[in-house]
């Protein structure tokens, strides 16, 4: 996921190829069945409301004044398409407030118009009900022809909507300040996520949280805003046609064809072992003989668990935790998604979560793949009746009846089954990929089974006990030269440089500590001879060993995004009128595996920054800033 390099030129915002394909292909909100009719209702009689079969209400954004842009991530800009420069003009600013719509004729009350979703979701386990975009409104979609990646943007933050509910449709500056940074720094570590292209802040706006803070609204871009909440409502109303629907325009066009989904498994009856995806497969292929149980919706329904096992896979290798993994912040397309208490870990402990507010520590770091396969069965519940029915799934009086009171058992049992099968895919899939990542960032090139105890297990419980910095311990053992921890002596010398300067907790004791590390250390440095160095050799010579280490220098970031370091960001930006500092932490974070970015010329260009706070922002975090937690409201 991460940016594709490619050249930048792009086009102007006028230029920029933009299609509606989900709002041409999903019903619309009935009170306003034409963007006309929504353009020629006042802003304010747009209010919140119960909407039923439909996926979406047309809805412009609220006129803003005075916007201030206050930040753009580059990145974004060439993966869109956009050339650079564009940022500067005055269309831009406008635009990426809100107050500039691309696609719409003014005059003759047609084309292309903005729009909110609808959907519901699970919040912390329990049935919430509709809930929707309250304060998101997508804008268009655009296909990029370099890459052909076709992305959906949005602004947050851009007023009230039909599914605001009791809120005001607003988002502060504090919270899209972090997802502005975090999303953009997620995509250049690799992990799929929804993207930031812009931040703007609205010097008028005043919004209320637990105190009143400065408005703001994020540019975001996605492939698909699609979430599994999208099918819980849709499930709880009963509405079997539009599931229907849904999940056909989700293969069809935000997958690209049924084909493009895994290849049927060759055995129905046996729990999927996670072969990787079978291209080409045809829809009638799908289907098979009478007797067959998989059918293309659950090719479907298994393109969606994959997704989301390679997604979790990579919190887990990274330190990532979203804080809030309700069903209505769980994506379609796999993707990161909804930053709200996020955090990357500081020191390592598996049961730490970001949100305050979750007192039962559902959402925290050892629970999310588990939570998210939870999410996932739920999507298994609403999709049930497609997939249970099997062959049968086009036979014209399923599709427009239902099934018959006699078919209702064998359907149900079905159905369990290939949810199960999913979540054995689920659990082989998630493993494969952390098992390659956590490999990757260890420095090894080849995984062995048994680096899962003796390596990962180990290593994370020695980080445990001695309070190591997760993402820190990576970076630093990518420093080490394996002939300095040849002997019993330079091993426990080189176990110091994993703590954190006040040295390890009191109740271990420093030498305690050392000797727990060097005994992991020595592990890991026979496996990586073991791993790298050639056949005929007993060692490993320097040169490979330097090339060891670059490897573990582009897999282990040096700077991730850390809640201190976002508070400090918004207390300057906020509260100190900086602006700099936005852009010069949006640098670190889309180039997170440098040594350092002061004076460093990146992508052609010699980057000016600042060393100080870089060394501050890449070092030890403040003892009583570690493992910070943040609320919900944004």
């Amino acid at each position: 996921m991460g940016s594709s390099g490619r050249p930048s030129e792009g086009v102007t915002l006028d230029d920029l190829p933009k299609t509606w394909n989900f709002t041409a292909s999903l019903p619309a909100d009935s009170l306003f069945p034409t963007p006309a009719d929504s353009h020629k209702t006042p802003r304010d009689k747009i209010t919140s409301r119960q909407v039923h079969d439909a996926l979406f209400t047309w809805v412009r954004p609220s006129e803003q004044e005075d916007p201030e842009l206050l930040a753009v991530s580059p990145a974004a800009l060439r993966d869109i398409g956009i050339k650079a420069g564009e940022e500067k003009t005055e269309d831009f600013r406008q635009f990426v407030a809100g107050n500039k719509l691309y696609g719409w004729d003014e005059t003759k009350l047609e084309g292309g118009y903005p729009w909110a979703q609808c959907y519901g979701g699970f919040q912390f386990g329990q049935w919430a009900g509709q809930l929707g975009d309250g304060r998101a409104i997508s804008l268009f979609e655009t296909t990029n022809p370099a890459s052909n990646v076709r992305y959906e943007l949005q602004l947050k933050g851009a007023g009230l909507t039909p599914y605001s509910r009791f809120a005001d449709g607003k988002a502060v500056l504090r919270s899209s300040i972090r997802e502005f940074v975090a999303s953009e720094a997620l995509n250049a570590l690799g992990i799929p996520t929804t993207r930031a292209l812009s931040l703007t802040l609205l010097p008028h706006s005043k919004v209320v949280r637990e105190t009143t803070e400065p408005g703001a609204i994020v540019l975001r871009f996605a492939q698909s805003w699609l979430r599994l909440g999208t099918f819980d409502l849709l499930r709880a109303r009963g509405d079997r046609a539009l599931i229907r629907r849904l999940a056909t325009y989700i293969a069809e066009d935000v997958f690209g064809g049924w084909e493009a989904l895994p290849g049927r498994l060759e055995s129905p009856d046996e729990p999927s072992k996670s072969p990787p995806p079978k291209r080409g497969v045809s829809a009638s292929e799908v289907e098979g003989p009478s007797d067959a149980v998989e059918n293309r919706f659950h090719r479907l329904y298994r393109e969606i668990v994959r997704r989301n096992a390679v997604t979790v896979a990579h919190w887990q290798a990274y330190g990532f935790m979203n804080g809030v993994l309700n069903s209505d912040n769980t994506s379609i397309y796999g993707l990161s998604m909804d930053y709200g208490p996020f955090a990357f870990m500081d020191h390592f402990d598996p049961a730490y979560t970001p949100n305050h507010d979750d007192h039962l520590l559902r959402y925290n770091y050892k629970n999310q793949p588990t939570v998210i396969w939870w999410n996932l069965v739920r999507l298994g519940e609403a999709l049930g009746e497609l997939i249970g029915i099997g062959a049968q799934v086009d036979d014209e009086t399923f599709v427009n009846k239902g099934i018959k009171e006699e078919q209702e058992k064998d359907l149900v049992e079905r159905a369990e089954n290939l949810i199960t099968q999913a979540g054995e895919e689920y659990k082989a899939v998630f493993l494969n990929e952390y098992k390659r990542l956590m490999t990757a960032r260890l420095g090894l090139r080849h995984f062995k089974e048994t680096d899962f105890d003796e390596l990962f297990s180990e290593g994370l419980d020695t980080m445990e006990t001695l309070e190591l910095d997760f993402n820190h311990f990576f970076r630093r053992l990518g420093t080490i030269r394996l002939a300095d921890i040849a002997t019993s002596d330079g091993t426990k010398e080189k176990a110091a440089i994993f703590f954190h300067k006040e040295g390890p907790p009191q109740a271990v004791g420093e030498d305690a500590a050392k000797e727990k590390i060097a005994k992991w250390l020595d592990k890991w440095r026979a496996r990586v001879l073991e791993d790298w160095r050639e056949e005929s050799s007993d060692s490993l010579s320097e040169d490979r060993d330097a090339e060891r280490r670059r490897a573990m220098r582009q897999v282990n970031p040096n700077f991730v995004p850390r809640g201190w370091i976002l508070d400090e960001v918004i207390r300057r930006v906020e509260k100190e009128g900086e602006r700099q500092v936005l852009d010069r932490i949006m640098h670190m974070a889309l180039h997170p595996f440098e040594d350092s970015w002061d004076g460093v010329t990146i992508d052609g260009l010699e980057y000016k920054g600042d060393r100080e706070e870089e060394q501050r922002w890449v070092g030890d975090v403040p003892r009583f800033s570690r493992a910070l937690q943040c609320s919900c409201s944004s």
